[in-house]
């Protein structure tokens, strides 16, 4: 007898220097900690007297997170260096925490545990548009009050997937297609960041990068067919006469473009390949005998083909 599957497959593996003003520490993640400036080099944090909301504000853009949770003294840990010795003057519209004005300090003593600790909202800061799911399409990025398109040179269009992915918690990448028409600005990442805000930005243009992320992957259709009439309904699954040529079909949805098809046989622990030709795959076999009984499964290959 032979029985037929479908599977699907995902086999595929997957800081940069940017300059940091401002930075939040000894918190849950990104987005939470205890306010550090950079003073000559060194990090200072900043005593709670010297901030205020509008601060915080342009401290969670700065730092690429959303509005401002929580603000309090000695909300996180009393860090080890000095205390910035400065005012920030924000209006809250700045994007930067370099772009407000500053002034000097009232009083220069910053008592324990009064250094600021500030929480932002973890932002939802990056979309997959027109590919009919939140885990493929075209990348977007929410930056300064409007979605902006994302866009890598070739050789980093992988790692940027990779990221976007993961920050959008589809699992893995499974493909990344041509660059399309439109230009966004650049990004280049490691492929390590747990989401764009920790890669490197640029303002040249290139081609909108397009993402196809796992959790889109379902299994591929898997047919046996004969044109002699030589298969038939079995106990253990479809079963051939013998002697009879006979055809296994696998085919899959025409949103993974680019990829192979496997053909994985349990009797022989053989595997034959063929590349997807309008989504589907043929695999023609030779009359039927004792060598052809086991299980036949469909995988579908599609790791970073374009």
């Amino acid at each position: 007898s032979l029985t037929v599957s479908s599977t699907k497959l995902i086999e595929c593996s997957t800081n940069s220097f940017s300059p940091e003003s401002v930075r939040l520490v000894d918190g849950a993640g990104l987005c939470s900690g205890r306010v550090e400036v950079k003073s000559n080099q060194s990090w200072a944090s900043v005593c709670e007297a010297d901030f205020d909301r509008q601060d915080a504000e342009v401290v969670c853009r700065d730092v690429g997170c959303g509005a401002p949770a929580a603000l309090q003294g000695g909300l996180y840990r009393e860090g080890e260096g000095q205390t910035w010795d400065k005012e920030f003057q924000c209006k809250g519209k700045e994007s930067l925490l370099l772009d407000c004005d500053t002034s000097d300090r009232e009083n220069n003593t910053c008592l324990p545990g009064n250094a600021v600790g500030l929480t932002c909202s973890e932002p939802d800061d990056v979309r997959l548009v027109g590919g009919g799911s939140r885990c493929a399409g075209g990348v977007e990025w929410y930056d300064q009050g409007e979605w902006r398109i994302v866009g890598a040179e070739d050789w980093d269009q992988r790692d940027v997937a990779a990221v976007v992915c993961r920050q959008l918690g589809c699992v893995s990448t499974v493909s990344v297609p041509p660059g399309n028409t439109t230009r966004g600005f650049r990004v280049s990442c490691s492929g390590s960041e747990s989401s764009l805000r920790g890669c490197r930005r640029m303002y040249d243009l290139r081609p909108g990068l397009t993402v196809i992320c796992s959790d889109l992957l379902v299994q591929p259709d898997i047919f046996l067919t004969d044109p002699m009439g030589g298969v038939f309904r079995g106990h253990q699954g479809p079963e051939m006469f013998r002697g009879y040529n006979f055809t296994i079909t696998c085919s899959t949805q025409p949103q993974y473009p680019g990829g192979s098809f496997l053909l994985k046989f349990t009797g022989s622990n053989r595997t034959q390949t063929q590349p997807a030709v309008n989504h589907s795959a043929v695999f023609l076999f030779p009359a039927a005998d004792d060598s052809h009984q086991g299980n036949y499964r469909c995988v579908y290959d599609n790791c970073f083909l374009s």
